[in-house]
């Protein structure tokens, strides 16, 4: 069947003060397609998307939707010609349940028997499963997504974009979204995704678009393309896309942590008895659904949040020097002690740098406080930063200019390559590549090997699996805050690690207290079991 086309995008350019996001990009979106829109960091997908959802106005160009010249000043506008944007950062109320959402804000005089039966004819007709009276704060966060489809869907979009849909989902979570996915497309909806896991664009994409510095480059046919062809495009060079998995012969136990339990700022159990060993020359990988006590996990080790009483830390140095207890130390005190410990934390700009000051001065931060004057010579502070930038390709108008004005990618390689020249013995990191694209995530994977290679202990929380079993050496799983497994990456699959991440999930959190009876009773019969 001949696909028509939904949206026919013009020249369409946007500026934000010095910097071209979008220049004179002319795309077309198709029903009965999946469209992927791939790019590196900064090259203006989500921008170019915005402007389609009504968020943004362009500065020139023309949008036709369905063949008629569109002016989209707001998402109201936007929607109006049947355009949903998902975003990243979910946009519901929490106290709220799903069917409030969904009607929240539409001027609609519908009894609740009605919007129950609209949201059911939904939920039959694409494969959704939600329960609309479960308030959000008791959903999971595949659920909060689902919940965001519908509720696009309820006001009749049948133009939908979605970015980084899968950011946080589980292996399972995935397929089940890839698969209402492709319902809509099978419905004759125009669907976009945003993302920068290529394997999901090869798996569910009928097509994709590939924009590089605010350009459009071209579209491919999915079934033409591949991992290398996409990113030479997305890069306009040659890219080596291999994950080193380097084999270290001699490890030495670096970090050992028995029983480990926190409490959260609400006064739950965060970390629950958690034990395990880290060793030199190894990339421990440590896998979970978002909110497991990842974050938590390396908090405590750092030094930058307290153990619950009864749990042991325990820092082994190079040389068989005497081992020493991290429990208590703040970070300062853990450098104090010679325990070189470096931490890449998840908020890039909130705990790893600060976000007005340029590379430089970030880099003198490492040593504040090591009796050395702030206001000193940033001669070295300065070669440092010349080093990084020239090595890790980081993109900045000047080793002054506010980190903050860089892109993301380029302020993940700022803060890491500022922990490894700190010659740690242990590297913990957390989401490294969240939000980087593919080019930029390797250059990622292979400073981790390489640090590996040196000897170094790297603890490396991630969020896609396919990275996680290519790059570590034992994979740790946490649910609910507890380790509900250790296996090794190199014979373990994504269906298990899946598992591990979900199966035990109901139990974990009604002993804890901490999953409620409303979110027990819209789980039943979703667990995974453990065969």
């Amino acid at each position: 069947m001949e696909q028509t086309v939904a949206v026919q995008m013009q020249k369409i350019s946007k500026r934000f003060g010095a910097v071209q996001a979008n220049h004179e990009v002319t795309l077309a979106i198709k029903r009965g397609e999946i469209l992927s829109l791939l790019g590196e960091n900064g090259s203006g997908k989500t921008t170019l998307m915005n402007m389609l959802a009504g968020i943004y106005y362009p500065d020139s160009g023309e949008i036709y939707v369905n063949g008629q010249k569109a002016s989209i000043r707001s998402p109201k506008d936007a929607l109006a010609l049947g355009i949903g944007m998902i975003h990243q950062h979910y946009k519901l109320v929490d106290v709220f349940t799903a069917a409030e959402n969904i009607v929240l804000g539409l001027n609609e005089s519908q009894s609740k028997r009605q919007v129950m039966e609209k949201i059911q004819a939904i939920c039959e007709k694409y494969g959704f499963q939600i329960d609309p009276n479960q308030k959000v704060y008791n959903m999971s966060v595949s659920e909060k997504q689902t919940l965001e489809i519908i509720k696009v869907l309820y006001r009749g979009a049948d133009i939908l974009i979605l970015d980084e849909p899968t950011a946080v989902l589980t292996p399972q979570e995935s397929e089940r979204l890839f698969q209402v996915i492709r319902n809509m497309r099978d419905d004759q909806k125009a669907v976009v995704i945003i993302t920068h896991k290529l394997h999901e664009v090869l798996s569910v994409s009928d097509r994709v678009a590939i924009l590089r510095k605010g350009e459009y480059v071209g579209a491919v046919p999915t079934e033409k393309a591949t991992e290398l062809s996409l990113t030479e495009m997305m890069v306009g060079k040659k890219v080596a896309l291999d994950i080193t998995r380097s084999q270290v012969e001699k490890k030495e136990i670096r970090l050992q942590v028995e029983n480990l339990s926190c409490y959260n700022q609400e006064g739950g159990k965060a970390l629950d008895k958690v034990s395990f060993s880290a060793y030199s020359g190894e990339i421990l990988g440590i896998a979970g659904i978002s909110g497991c006590g990842q974050k938590e996990l390396l908090e405590v080790i750092a030094g930058l949040a307290p153990a619950a009483e009864g749990s042991s830390l325990t820092y082994f140095p190079p040389e068989e020097q005497q081992p020493k207890s991290l429990l208590g130390l703040s970070p300062k005190k853990i450098r104090q002690n010679g325990i070189a410990l470096s931490f890449v934390p998840e908020d890039r700009l909130g705990m790893g740098l600060v976000g007005g000051m340029g590379m430089t001065g970030n880099m003198m931060l490492k040593n504040y406080g090591q009796g050395q004057p702030f206001f000193t010579s940033s001669k070295a502070p300065r070669t440092l930063a010349e080093k990084i930038r020239s090595e890790l390709e980081v993109v900045t108008p000047g080793l002054n200019t506010p980190v903050r004005r860089l892109s993301g990618g380029n302020v993940q390689k700022v803060l890491v390559g500022r922990e490894i020249a700190a010659e740690p013995t242990v590297l913990m990191t957390a989401y490294a590549v969240r939000g980087l694209d593919i080019h930029t995530s390797y250059t990622i994977y292979h400073l981790l090997d390489e640090q590996k290679r040196k000897g170094v202990a790297v603890l490396y929380v991630g969020e896609d699996l396919d990275v996680l079993l290519a790059l570590c050496d034992r994979i740790m799983v946490l649910c609910a805050g507890r380790m509900t497994g250790i296996v090794d990456a190199k014979s373990t699959t994504k269906e298990e690690l899946g598992l591990l991440m979900t199966g035990p999930m109901k139990a974990a959190y009604k002993e804890t207290g901490l999953l409620s009876q409303e979110q027990e009773n819209a789980q039943k019969g979703e667990g995974h079991e453990k065969e």
